[in-house]
């Protein structure tokens, strides 16, 4: 029988995977080159304020729900295709 994760667990490799598909050190001269399909500079901001803020909240001993987790899982999907369409990734 297989154990699951618990959610602390299951965010932080969410969160993992996030940082290693997403390219957060892209310069803003790359990010704000060309036609937009939606601010990457900005959504970049914010998906890394969430996930330092998620990382914090872990640290700390908070326990996230499987609807944060799907949440978080939701808004970086969206993100990455906008920096997809941009080029980005």
């Amino acid at each position: 029988m297989v154990k699951k994760p618990s959610t602390s667990v299951a965010m932080q490799d969410l969160i993992n995977q996030i940082r290693s598909a997403i390219p957060f050190d892209t310069p803003e001269s790359v990010l704000c080159a060309g036609t937009c399909h939606g601010c990457s500079k900005k959504l970049l901001e914010f998906l890394s304020r969430e996930l330092d803020d998620w990382e914090s909240q872990l640290q700390s001993g908070e326990i996230p729900t499987l609807g944060e987790i799907d949440r978080l899982a939701k808004t970086s999907k969206k993100i990455y295709r906008v920096l997809q369409k941009n080029r980005l990734v």
